[in-house]
């Protein structure tokens, strides 16, 4: 099979993604039962599922940089980011948000269709007649991939129903239901994760690369456990993860250039791949929506500049200044060359700007296209689970072991930063952890979840000036059309009218 984002066939995204939800238009398109009954029919199923990990047809959706990237929101609406562009980045930032605001209601719409198709093309799998590893393989990867979808729209949305039954899931005409308790959903997300780890192999490479694995499904599984506040089954969790051949990369950097392109980073355990020339959804814009528009590459590679994405400096001040993390997070940055050839560079603190030049993804030395590039996206590394599992041990324990220490000075180590002191309590522990988390992993998509989980959410906002942060705001909004729709079957998230 070729990478799954690039050779994506019609007939299985018909097959199986042809969507039997409300308010999507069904087309008949004929008989195709004999020819989705084959391997290649398993395969295109299977990666139209994935499509998802891109945000489908969104522009720089998923776990992309755009507008409406999981990263993206992640970052802008804690301490990891600012933009510079205004707009309706401001009500983002300040947690100033209705059921009409599109930015934060949209992903609702665009993933639960995801979790009916997925329970359509499960359905549709077991009655493929193909070899039977094979059909055991892509059943996890489907109900992995539903895991994931259905766990960001829970830890942004709160509980929903998830559709399982595959008649229910291709009737339009099927009656809206209450929303499930939450224990209801974890249950099932739990279970998928659980399904998919048990058939799944360890880890993909080469042409697989970028596709669910038992440690993707594990490390989804912590995160679960992490949010409800599981903390002995999540350690158990990172404990197995540790013991599945992953390792950091010697250089923070080479995590997010070509260094870990293809399944090269030993640290790399789910990625999205990206492509210079493959659409605008299978391509890392991060740098065109980061540089200053004066931004110069100092080795001549030709980037685009659209000057939006900071770090604020009071984030970026909180870095030891000998963290060698630093080199993606940049205070000045080259403007170009003086006549005798040396880097001109610009201080963006004095410059006026917002915050630092987050450069976490370097640029594509392919030089195939200024604004599209090859580096992929990681969605979990190897460090944000020894991460998880030092501050799980310390919750589960009541305070840091050898364990822990050793998981967090492993991730310090490489950034060139001093070890954490001996005899820390717990409260004293989960504060470097707290810091740890946003040094390691800024942009990466998890601070939400994670402020969200230390209570620190709707105070970071509030401390930045913010007057329409109230504690209900840790969910987001269901768009008012499924309330409408529904009859008020479907309630909203309290707090929003």
């Amino acid at each position: 099979m070729k990478n799954i984002y690039h050779r994506l066939v019609l007939l299985g995204s018909l097959a199986a993604f042809s969507a039997c939800e409300k308010d999507l238009q069904n087309t008949t398109y004929g008989n195709l039962a004999e020819v989705v009954n084959t391997t290649e029919g398993a395969v295109a199923t299977v990666n139209a599922a994935y499509t998802g990990l891109a945000g489908g047809t969104d522009w720089q959706g998923g776990w992309d940089a755009g507008t409406y990237a999981w990263r993206t929101q992640a970052m802008m609406t804690t301490d990891e980011g600012v933009c510079s562009w205004g707009g309706n980045w401001i009500p983002l930032r300040n947690l100033n948000y209705t059921p009409d605001f599109d930015w934060v209601t949209h992903n609702y719409g665009r993933y639960t269709p995801y979790i009916s198709r997925i329970a359509i093309a499960l359905a549709n799998m077991e009655n493929m007649t193909i070899n039977a590893d094979m059909k055991k393989r892509y059943i996890g990867e489907l109900k992995a991939l539903r895991a994931h979808y259905a766990q960001l729209l829970y830890f942004n949305y709160g509980p929903f129903t998830i559709v399982t039954d595959a008649k229910i899931a291709s009737n339009p005409d099927a009656p809206y239901v209450p929303r499930p308790t939450k224990e209801v959903v974890v249950a099932q997300i739990e279970k998928d994760y659980k399904d998919a780890a048990a058939s799944l192999p360890d880890k993909f490479t080469g042409n697989d690369y970028g596709r669910f694995s038992k440690a993707a499904a594990l490390t989804g599984l912590m995160k679960l456990y992490m949010h409800e506040k599981k903390w002995a089954e999540a350690v158990t969790v990172g404990q197995q993860l540790t013991q599945m051949g992953y390792s950091l990369m010697g250089n923070y950097e080479d995590n997010f250039n070509t260094a870990s392109k293809g399944g090269n980073s030993p640290e790399t355990i789910l990625a999205v791949v990206c492509s210079s020339s493959g659409g605008d959804q299978y391509t890392n814009m991060w740098l065109a929506h980061a540089l200053p528009s004066d931004y110069k590459d100092s080795t001549g590679i030709p980037l685009t500049a659209w000057g939006g994405y900071k770090m604020p400096w009071s984030s970026y001040d909180k870095f030891d200044k000998k963290d060698k993390r630093l080199k993606v997070l940049l205070e000045s940055y080259p403007t170009g060359n003086d006549a005798n050839g040396k880097v001109i560079y610009r201080n963006a603190r004095t410059g006026g700007e917002l915050g630092a030049i987050p450069v976490k993804f370097g640029p594509d030395p392919s030089r195939a296209n200024s604004q599209n590039s090859a580096i992929d996206f990681p969605i979990y590394r190897y460090a944000d689970v020894l991460l998880m599992l030092a501050e799980s041990i310390n919750e589960a324990n009541g305070a840091p072991n050898q364990q822990a220490y050793d998981a967090i000075n492993a991730v310090r180590r490489r950034a060139g930063v001093d070890d954490l002191p001996a005899g820390l309590s717990k409260s004293q522990f989960l504060a470097k952890i707290q810091d740890e988390r946003l040094f390691e992993l800024w942009g990466e998509g998890w601070r939400k979840d994670d402020l969200i989980r230390w209570n620190l959410y709707i105070q970071r906002a509030i401390n930045d000036g913010s007057t329409t942060a109230q504690a209900y705001k840790v969910l987001l909004p269901l768009p008012r059309q499924v309330i409408t729709q529904s009859n008020g079957v479907i309630k909203q998230n309290e707090g929003y009218n």
